[in-house]
Formats: C-alpha cells, structure tokens, sequence
C-alpha cells in the first residue's frame, strides 16, 4: 500500500495553513534551511515574501530553486515537499502580497495590526514565486 497522497490530496494539504520549511541551496555550505509564511492555490505557483536584500533573495537569485517542506504536527503525520524553479522575483505590494499573508497567519485583526507596526520595516520587500516541479509526500493515515 502505498502512503503517497495523490495530486489533489498533496494539493490541497500545501495550500491549508501550515509554517513551510524553505531549503535554499546555498555554494560550499548545507542549504539556507528556515521557517516561513507562503501561500499557494492548488494549480498554481507557491509564493513567498522576504526582504530585498536578506540572504534568503540573494540565494534565491543566485540558485534560482528552492524547496518547500510542510508538514502536521500530531498523529497521523502528514507531510508535502515540494522543488521547483523560481519563476519570478518582484516587488511586494502591501495589499496584495504582505496583508494576505498576514490575514492567513494572524487572523484578519492581528494580521492588520502586524502590518501597521511593521509596515516601515518592510520596504522594499520582493514577492518570489516558484512553479512546484517535484513532490514528496507522506501520509500515514494510509498506512
């Protein structure tokens, strides 16, 4: 028996809410490996916002793939990783991009009151967007 989700299960499991483990290949050391806020639709691309200039966008840049790991916490364990190619680096929009991500971490109230406070510390942030291309994916509630 086989415990791979399938396409619309992996799907479905990555765009509930769930604190993505991001895995960056980083030149003559392991990976740049670190928890994150995404979003992702089923079908589409799996976005991220960090700051312009951190050493997550530049590895970004220079490896132009990352990967994704998310996962449940309590029995039975589920998990979806997920590679792919970077497909576009832009500038992040506020109501577009950081409310949202907010909204989907926070809850709308405390998700709006992050973005104030934070709000000046944040110019100049990039929405990076990357096209899964390869999935893992566990779930044990098969077994």
């Amino acid at each position: 028996m086989s415990l791979a989700m399938t396409k619309q299960e992996r799907e479905t499991f990555l765009a509930d809410l769930h604190v993505g483990i991001i895995s960056i290949p980083e030149e003559g050391r392991g990976p740049l490996t670190v928890p994150i806020w995404y979003s992702y639709e089923p079908g589409g691309e799996l976005r991220v916002v960090t700051g312009r200039t951190s050493r997550k966008a530049q590895l970004l840049r220079h490896a132009g793939r990352f990967s994704v790991c998310v996962q449940t916490e309590t029995e039975p364990y589920k998990y979806v990783s997920v590679e792919g190619p970077v497909v576009g680096i832009e500038p992040a929009d506020v109501e577009r991009d950081r409310r949202p991500l907010a909204h989907r971490y926070l809850g709308a109230q405390r998700g709006d009151r992050y973005i104030e406070e934070t709000r000046e510390e944040y110019v100049g942030n990039v929405l990076v967007r990357m096209l899964p291309a390869r999935w893992l994916t566990v779930d044990y509630a098969k077994a």
